[in-house]
């Protein structure tokens, strides 16, 4: 990456202006919850590539439906149950009197995915739904800064060699836009090539964000590894098991057909990071999300905006799977006790 393109202050989707993330989680159960959240309503869209999805509201989210803009995306734990982390973040938008007005009625309008984190160590139990509460402790803690890792909606994730995990990443354009990217890495695909050491997003690496080993300098990783998470999930319970859900998102204002395409262009980050991706048994989506406002960027200024939203994305998943950490009863152990001297 040329130098004149550097990570924001956090180096988190948060160094877009406007955009809090807010995380909840039950160390308990292995699970938790993630918000994105506006200071004001912003245009959002859509793409699925994976073949086993779990979603709510995404329909609305396509360029030719009517709403333009939104209150929140939630990315969550739990598969469909956690599909009710949506509620609890409605039921508090609700509360600060956030919604699509019709008459005396505000409708939060809160799309959200899903990860399948079912089985992996923890204690499934409940007697109570437990998302909805975990939405809205999600929302109650968004924030500029928030924590990576074993964090929110990535408490319970795994990749197919090591525990995964909620990344992050952002960049800074030389026009000042930024770019940044938020996901969950649930994948049944691997992160790492032969040996578990080099991550396949390490050409994009900046300053040791996700420690720093570098390319793989081996060739010929043309077979996928046999899966350490298929085999922990006893092969029979791996159907619909897996996914990597993902928001990129900029402060330049994009109309919704270029959020949608944002979000297009943004998978190819995700394959860049994740090899194999976009399987039969993976729900692999990325929202694309403005908070800009006036007259969208011209196709010049927007190729280079979708170009650095897939560079955020390859990123975020690396620091999302090196960020995680150990926990009782994990399947997998994590990228740096894999690791030691990462």
């Amino acid at each position: 990456m040329d130098a004149v393109y550097k990570p924001g202050k956090r180096n988190l989707i948060t160094d877009v202006a406007g955009l809090k993330v807010g995380n909840a989680q039950d160390d308990h159960i292995k699970t938790g919850s993630t918000v994105l959240v506006g200071d004001m309503p912003f245009k959002a869209s859509v793409h699925v590539m994976g073949g086993a999805p779990g979603t709510k509201e995404t329909d609305l989210l396509a360029p030719d439906k009517t709403v333009q803009d939104i209150d929140a995306l939630v990315l969550s734990g739990g598969s469909a149950f956690g599909l009710d982390a949506c509620s609890g973040v409605m039921d508090g938008l609700r509360d600060m009197g956030r919604g699509f007005a019709i008459g005396p009625m505000r409708i939060p309008i809160v799309p959200g995915a899903i990860v399948f984190d079912l089985i992996n160590g923890g204690d499934k139990s409940w007697g109570e739904n437990p998302y909805r509460a975990l939405g809205l402790d999600a929302l109650a803690a968004a924030n500029e800064d928030f924590a990576i890792g074993t964090a929110g909606a990535g408490t319970g994730a795994f990749a197919a060699m090591q525990k995964g995990g909620l990344g992050s990443a952002s960049l800074v354009l030389p026009d000042g836009t930024t770019v940044g990217a938020l996901v969950v890495v649930n994948a049944l695909g691997s992160v790492t090539t032969t040996g578990d050491t080099h991550f396949w997003a390490a050409p994009f690496e900046i300053d040791s964000e996700f420690g720093g080993a570098g390319p793989d300098p081996s060739a010929g990783h043309v077979s996928p590894q046999p899966s350490r998470k298929e085999r922990a999930m006893m092969m029979q319970a791996t159907q619909g098991a897996n996914t990597t859900i993902a928001i990129v998102a900029t402060d330049a204002p994009l109309s919704k057909v270029q959020c949608h395409r944002l979000a297009v262009t943004a998978h190819d980050g995700m394959a860049r990071a994740i090899v194999p991706s976009h399987t039969p048994l993976d729900g692999d989506l990325v929202f694309g999300v403005s908070t800009g406002s006036g007259d969208p960027v011209d196709q010049t200024q927007f190729r280079e905006i979708a170009a650095a939203a897939a560079v955020c994305l390859s990123r975020a998943i690396a620091r999302g799977v090196f960020e995680a950490s150990p926990a009782s009863n994990d399947l997998l152990p994590t990228y740096q006790e894999m690791n030691p001297k990462a």
